[in-house]
């Protein structure tokens, strides 16, 4: 067993809190949504994780998601469920980003995707709750991962997804155990359809921060890339933004490491990036709006970030705002563009997300910004593989005459 989970886990969540009124919710309790209709966060007693865990004892352990224990919210090690989640890696982009900018590629993890984080997390907790029947809409790669570890643990589980979701997403839920059903809609008329069925009790709704565990998953980037970075924080960090989990993430543990002493109160500057097909986030910024109404006729080749709104648009925005960041659109030639140019000049393989971001930080380059010389973090969500590439046609004839000047 992994050194990470060979002691009984300590219990350090003291409650879990509205996102919106900060009202107090029992821990160890299943819930979706506060009252108020909004997210729940789970909340720490961070006095007794500063006096249990010294940064030299976190520096000793294996590098995966697990060594953030005290910081996660599964209180039995018996309960916790694995694929193998490692430290993901930063990687230079010079040629096609810059000489100080960096892509944390979430592609290496389980399944392929960052989904993996937040549902290994997610899955874990319903197991510890009793959870037995799970239902989700994704756009991919989130129901991926929940097939996955959902399956390695026993719950069952039912898919819905967009009809044009790509094909080897959909193909792997179905691989690994989950009932898939493609839907003639967008990813919120799945989950319009997993709300109805679980308020008819068929199942329990797993949709993107209607449990309050996903976060507490997607944080752990934010927690590795502190640790990476040897305990301080980049100047600006451009992520994917659909549902917005992992940037809420990321700023809740920046906020969590404040407090227990190991960073200081300095935080990146958050660039929240969407497709100009479907940027809701974008549109709520510019307005000065505290929340983002639907984005009609949604459409990106990115379908990642392909969500119309978003549950927790509030807590995007204002961790955009607090930050000094900014909400980002770029169209899909863009995206394109820039995933070709940091395979081929780079050697990485972006996903249209990971590519949105490097597109986006070259406009935020062009439009001043950021400076060239600031360091860049850029979050790479899934691997390239899973998505089409374009076609290699060139042939020859091991039989014919070989013009060797041409190859």
């Amino acid at each position: 067993m992994n050194d990470n989970l060979t002691a009984e886990r300590a219990t350090f969540v003291t409650h879990l809190e509205c996102s919106l009124t900060d009202e107090r919710y029992a821990a160890d309790q299943l819930h979706n949504l506060s009252r108020a209709g909004r997210p729940l966060l789970v909340r720490y007693d961070l006095d007794s994780v500063r006096a249990a865990l010294p940064r030299e004892t976190l520096a000793a352990r294996a590098t995966d998601l697990w060594r953030w224990r005290e910081l996660l919210p599964v209180r039995h090690t018996a309960n916790v469920v694995s694929l193998g989640e490692i430290e993901t890696p930063l990687i230079p982009i010079a040629r096609s980003g810059g000489a100080t900018v960096w892509v944390k590629d979430e592609g290496r993890l389980p399944t392929g995707s960052f989904k993996a984080r937040g549902l290994v997390m997610a899955v874990a907790m319903a197991k510890e709750l009793g959870v037995t029947r799970i239902a989700m809409p994704t756009n991919g790669n989130a129901g991926a991962a929940l097939a996955a570890y959902a399956t390695r643990v026993g719950i069952e589980t039912i898919v819905f997804c967009p009809e044009d979701t790509p094909e080897v997403n959909v193909r792997e839920i179905a691989a690994q155990g989950a009932r898939v059903w493609r839907v003639n809609g967008l990813i919120d008329d799945c989950g319009a359809i997993v709300g109805k069925g679980a308020a008819e009790g068929r199942w329990f709704d797993f949709s993107t921060l209607k449990e309050p565990y996903r976060i507490e998953g997607k944080k752990t980037m934010g927690l590795e890339l502190a640790a990476q970075l040897g305990w301080r924080l980049p100047k600006a960090i451009f992520y994917p933004t659909g549902g917005g989990t992992g940037l809420i993430g990321m700023w809740k543990a920046f906020d969590e490491l404040e407090r227990l002493g190991w960073i200081g109160s300095e935080r990146p500057r958050m660039y929240a990036v969407q497709a100009s097909g479907c940027a809701p986030i974008v549109r709520a910024f510019e307005a000065g709006e505290e929340h983002a109404e639907r984005w009609e006729d949604a459409h990106t080749v990115a379908a990642g970030i392909r969500v119309p709104r978003a549950v927790g648009d509030f807590l995007i925005l204002r961790a955009v705002r607090e930050s000094g960041g900014k909400a980002l659109a770029v169209g899909d030639p863009a995206i394109l563009a820039a995933v070709d140019a940091c395979a081929r000049q780079d050697g990485l393989l972006l996903c249209p997300e990971g590519g949105a971001t490097l597109a986006a930080y070259h406009q935020a380059l062009r439009d001043g910004e950021v400076d060239e010389d600031e360091e860049v973090v850029l979050f790479n969500c899934a691997t390239g593989l899973k998505y089409p590439l374009p076609p290699a046609e060139q042939r020859l004839d091991r039989h014919g005459a070989i013009d060797f000047d041409r190859l």
